[in-house]
């Protein structure tokens, strides 16, 4: 800030009453000796508060404040101010219009700044004010990390309490001039275990490389290196976990041992191949997110009874239905932690195994040398366990196998990808079980879906519009209002301005009846087979969803979303 600015600075702040001449002075001498900026000084002296100080700076400026996320600027506008001038005065360029370069500003004090930058850029500028929280996502977005960015990242690894090892085990070493992509790469997993994202996309594209992270279902794109640096990238990925580097013609299947603060990750990373390079994607299994008790998982009060009750039958078969990504396996896993007592013998056959249960014989599936579902679980059944908990019913024979294991006394846990819990008795007649034995072994199936949770930080009162409300009306009947209490969140810092953090399941449980039993024996469809299980109590996913949202859990667009198919009308 030149003297003149200083000297404006100065009197704008004193005439607005921010700050006496006693408080200024002293923050002046410490900008001599740290360089940082007054205005952070200020705050940092606790002479005026940063909500104080931005308020009153810009409406003495005339800053119009906007909404950040509703921009997205064109390349060409946003390549007219350098990526280090942006992120030092935290400001994005947004439109030119008539020689008028609009910037958005996320501190009011770099107003004062902007003489030099229309001097540099040879446009004036119309500054507006955005939130700071947008402001970095929206920095990130739209400038990636530079080259220079990359070597400072070395520092900040160093810091943080992280440790990566390969397929197995063994310890990665840091070499030369490969030290920051290194670097790059290990901050890139400590960012996504940090942002609780539970996959890293990296995608090569034509003209860039492109980072995502999927946190609560959503993609969101992240800060990328320089399109020149790709190789050497995806080559200490593929190093890490265990595959062969010069090989790019074919889909490779690896694993990377991650320990960040005490927490130990498992990541599965998948290599294709693409026309513009390897796209690599590296699947995150936080074992502690495996280990939820029922009564986290999410069900209303009568499913959870339910669920509990027939879980502990002594034989048959429960399946858990849904789509990758629905929570599936977190559910059987809280189901054995319930059921692993010393009087029961529990064996596991699964792709991969996620997590080590303490007291539980885990078995992973191995292709490679034909240990399959069906052979595995073959030699299971002369193992004489209690339970068995099969990963997932992938062919007839495993399906076979798996209904003659539950009509010999043994309790069998599953899942199949189906879209509703009905669907899953057809499909096992589909796949070549006689209708019989599906009728006489399955108990119970258990369909589900993740939906967001609201962020408790920023949650608030809300009302919906009156669409959403006749809709609820419609499907769940019009009693169902007179207590609801909606709730939305805000957006915030702790939920990256989306309004919700977390997720949990919506659920329809059906459990099998004698007159549920007697239509798949006739071969009856899933839809007839639904109507009846909802005349005996079952609630459909998109009912159990609609439950949440009207007690505040979350919201009719998550619900919608995730059970687009499932459309009920209350009168049915």
């Amino acid at each position: 800030m030149g003297k003149r600015e200083q000297q404006i600075f100065r009197d704008t702040l004193i005439n607005m009453g921010l700050v006496n001449e006693e408080q200024l002075e002293i923050a002046l001498k410490e900008q001599q000796n740290t360089g940082d900026r007054l205005g952070d000084i200020l705050v940092r002296l606790e002479f005026i508060s940063r909500e104080a100080l931005t308020k009153a700076l810009a409406s003495h400026f005339g800053l119009i404040p906007i909404n950040l996320k509703e921009y997205n600027p064109p390349k060409k506008v946003v390549n007219l101010v350098p990526a280090a001038v942006a992120r030092r005065y935290k400001l994005l360029p947004l439109k030119l219009e008539n020689e008028i370069l609009t910037i958005a500003l996320a501190d009011p004090l770099d107003f004062l700044s902007l003489d030099n930058l229309e001097k540099t850029i040879g446009y004036k500028i119309n500054p507006v004010l955005a939130k700071e929280q947008d402001m970095e996502s929206k920095l990130t977005q739209h400038y990636g990390v530079s080259e220079e960015t990359l070597s400072t990242l070395v520092t900040e690894i160093s810091e943080s309490n992280l440790s990566i090892a390969g397929l197995e085990g063994e310890s990665i070493e840091e070499t030369g001039e490969d030290a920051p992509i290194i670097k790059f790469v290990s901050m890139l997993i400590l960012e996504a275990f940090k942002a609780r994202a539970s996959d890293i996309h990296v995608e090569p594209l034509i003209n860039r490389l492109r980072m995502r992270y999927r946190i609560d279902g959503i993609l969101h794109e992240i800060q990328a290196p320089p399109k020149k640096i790709q190789p050497s990238v995806l080559s200490r990925i593929k190093l890490l976990a265990g595959m062969k580097i010069e090989e790019k013609r074919l889909p490779q299947d690896g694993r990377i041992l991650v320990t960040i603060m005490g927490k130990t990750l498992d990541l599965r990373v998948s290599a294709l191949p693409s026309i513009h390079g390897e796209s690599i994607v590296m699947r995150i299994l936080d074992k502690s997110s495996l280990l939820l008790g029922l009564g986290e998982l999410g069900f209303i009060e009568e499913d959870q009874k339910k669920w509990s009750e027939v879980i502990k039958t002594t034989n048959g078969i429960i399946l858990v239905t849904g789509p990758t990504g629905s929570g599936k396996t977190t559910s059987l896993y809280a189901v054995l932690n319930e059921l692993n007592t010393p009087d029961k013998k529990i064996i596991t056959v699964e792709d991969p195994v996620e997590y080590q249960l303490s007291g539980i014989n885990q078995v992973p599936v191995n292709p490679q040398i034909d240990l399959t579902f069906a052979n595995a679980l073959r030699s299971i059944l002369r193992q004489a366990p209690d339970v068995i908990l099969v990963g997932e019913i992938r062919d007839t024979e495993t399906a076979e196998i798996a209904v003659r294991a539950a009509l010999t006394g043994h309790l069998v846990f599953s899942t199949l990808h189906t879209n509703d819990s009905a669907s899953a008795l057809t499909r096992l007649i589909d796949m070549g079980v006689k209708p019989f034995l599906v009728s006489s072994s399955v108990q119970a199936i258990l369909a589900q879906r993740l939906v967001r949770t609201i962020c408790k930080k920023c949650i608030e009162n809300y009302q919906p519009p009156v669409e959403i409300l006749k809709m609820i009306e419609q499907e769940m009947g019009a009693e169902i209002l007179k207590t609801a209490t909606f709730k939305k969140g805000r957006g915030c810092e702790q939920c990256n301005n989306s309004g919700y953090k977390g997720r949990l399941g919506i659920y329809e449980l059906l459990v099998m009846s004698e007159k549920i039993r007697d239509l798949v024996l006739e071969q009856i469809v899933s839809r007839k087979i639904r109507d009846l299980a909802r005349q005996e109590g079952m609630k459909l996913l998109r009912e159990d969803g609609w439950i949440k949202v009207c007690r505040g859990i979350t919201t009719a667009e998550e619900v919608i979303s995730n059970t687009q198919s499932d459309v009920v009308d209350v009168e049915e």
